[in-house]
């Protein structure tokens, strides 16, 4: 059976991972996640005060060429080594993680609708919507407690790059969803409508109608 690829995409702090999660525990079925934030480019070779200035919220940050190579390589049943991004040094970390295939393949970022070459191998895309306020709240949560940043910085990356670019790249890719789901990993209404959705297609794959 092709492995079922979900695309999970929204704003930056929307809760795309909480949502990912809630679809897994739901289902109950083997999947494995990928996360575009992984997918970060290489930046090792520029000093560490370049790295800070470089605009991550471009889909230009992202090695989308690596993702997509990783996910037809899924599809086709075959193990990949995911990278890993090292968020305090703004570069990918050298030790990788072994992803197996699975039934369900979960993927989430804010940029993965904005790239026609991701959309194609999504069966299934959702878009978290949460207003922006909650959302850079979460942010800054997350970042101080997880990524070693300051409050300062995350409020001038906020303000010069992260708004910027949800409003040109994000917000416009969310044309792209199947469905829409507002207010995150609080809309259970959603989730189960999604689960059951998403349920009724791996039986359907599983019963040889793929």
């Amino acid at each position: 059976m092709r492995p079922l690829i979900i695309g999970v995409a929204g704003g930056s702090g929307s809760g795309k991972t909480t949502v990912a999660m809630a679809i897994h525990a739901r289902l109950g079925v083997d999947a494995v996640f990928l996360d575009q934030d992984a997918y970060y480019g290489d930046l090792g070779h520029l000093p560490f005060e370049e790295r800070v200035r470089t605009n991550f919220d471009h889909p230009d940050a992202i090695d989308t060429d690596l993702m997509v190579a990783h996910l037809e390589a899924l599809a086709a049943g075959k193990a990949i080594e995911k990278p890993t991004y090292d968020f305090a040094r703004h570069t990918r970390a050298e030790a990788t993680v072994r992803v197996e295939p699975r039934d369900v393949i979960l993927v989430d970022g804010i940029l993965i609708f904005a790239d026609a070459r991701l959309r194609r191998l999504f069966d299934v895309k959702v878009f978290v919507d949460v207003a922006d306020d909650l959302r850079f709240i979460r942010r800054m949560q997350r970042d101080v407690s997880e990524r070693g940043r300051s409050v300062e910085s995350i409020v001038a990356q906020y303000l010069g790059t992260v708004r910027p670019m949800h409003l040109e790249f994000v917000e416009p890719s969310k044309r792209y969803a199947d469905i829409i789901v507002p207010e995150g990993g609080r809309n259970t209404i959603a989730i189960q409508m999604l689960e059951a959705r998403v349920a009724a297609e791996i039986a359907r794959r599983r019963a040889g109608r793929d």
